[in-house]
């Protein structure tokens, strides 16, 4: 009798150690699915447990989507408790630890890589295809009257307010939130260094930002925008037309054209510089940091024309004179046509 209950008390033991052990195991056990090389989980607006848990099995980041259903259970995390968001699992291995991350909202920032669009629309549809937000939404924000007024900029000019450059944000932003975040950072760039060569160069922030628009379009070679910057404000200062083929472009919206022809010279727009002195209404791209730079530390130079040189390296010739000048282009031309550029 005596051994009979031992038995039982030591199978009771064993049970209870069993239990014990996969207790544990549920909630403290690594749960990562070691056949995944990224544990990423995006979390969007309204996400219940029942639409998380799916997105975990469907996307197979855990060993057991069951354990994670218990272990939630056991912790109280319920649809209340979930934060939007893009998480990391990578260190948080077991479902305790995986819960916990989600409870306090602890994701990861992104990189949001704003590139040189031509428009505006073009810089939100490349934020909406990084963030879930839609271009629409973005794109109205942008453009509301309330960021207008408050930015102290119009539609024409706001693409000069955002920068291109690599931001680190939560990939829930929201549309303010990115806002606020891109004229922080704008406000950073416009240093009190910079603000003085502006003050020297006589021109606005946008002013000088609708140059190196232009400047951008004209080269992508960063040693040679401060020479081109150079030779668009020598015939500024001279009252001359900036003829910048770049802005005829823009004008025609036609922003794959080879070659500007007298036609397109002949357009009726603001942004047509060989029509209408001075500078376009506004940006005719989100210039690069170098290209603003550029302006602002503009080479002094006789140069008042260049064109460019009859090869695809993209640089230029320069000159100070119309009939050297007339040289270059037509030699441009030439080469322009052995190519079968039309």
């Amino acid at each position: 009798m005596m051994k009979s209950i031992v038995r039982i008390v030591l199978v009771l033991i064993c049970i209870g150690c069993i239990g014990a052990y996969v207790a544990y195991d549920t909630i403290w056990g690594d749960n990562l699915n070691p056949d995944v090389d990224k544990h990423i989980l995006y979390i969007p607006n309204g996400t219940t447990l029942t639409t998380l848990t799916d997105s975990l099995a469907t996307n197979q980041l855990l060993q057991s989507t069951s354990s994670f259903k218990r272990t939630a259970t056991l912790m109280s995390f319920a649809d209340a408790a979930i934060k939007p968001g893009r998480y990391n699992l990578s260190s948080s291995p077991s479902n305790r630890a995986i819960i916990q991350k989600l409870r306090l909202g602890d994701q990861e920032a992104i990189d949001l890589i704003i590139n040189n669009g031509r428009t505006m629309q073009e810089v939100c549809d490349n934020i909406a295809d990084q963030l879930p937000l839609s271009s629409a939404e973005l794109y109205d924000y942008f453009m509301s009257p309330n960021l207008l007024k408050e930015w102290k900029t119009d539609k024409q000019n706001v693409i000069g307010k955002v920068l291109p450059d690599t931001y680190k944000v939560f990939w829930n932003i929201t549309p303010e939130q990115l806002a606020v975040k891109l004229q922080r950072e704008y406000a950073k760039y416009w240093n009190t260094e910079r603000a003085s060569k502006l003050e020297q160069l006589g021109l606005t922030k946008a002013e000088t930002t609708t140059l190196a628009s232009i400047v951008q379009k004209e080269t992508n070679a960063n040693e040679e925008k401060p020479t081109i910057a150079g030779v668009y404000l020598n015939r500024i200062a001279r009252g001359m037309l900036l003829q910048a083929d770049p802005t005829v472009v823009f004008a025609t919206g036609k922003f794959d054209l080879k070659r500007v022809l007298n036609k397109h010279l002949r357009m009726d727009s603001p942004y047509n510089t060989y029509k209408y002195a001075g500078l376009p209404p506004g940006p005719i791209c989100m210039p690069s940091k170098p290209s603003i730079d550029a302006v602002l530390n503009h080479a002094k130079h006789k140069y008042l024309y260049f064109c460019a040189k009859p090869d695809y390296s993209g640089l230029h010739d320069f000159s100070s004179n119309l009939v050297q000048h007339n040289n270059y282009a037509n030699k441009y031309r030439r080469w322009l046509s052995s190519q079968g550029i039309r």
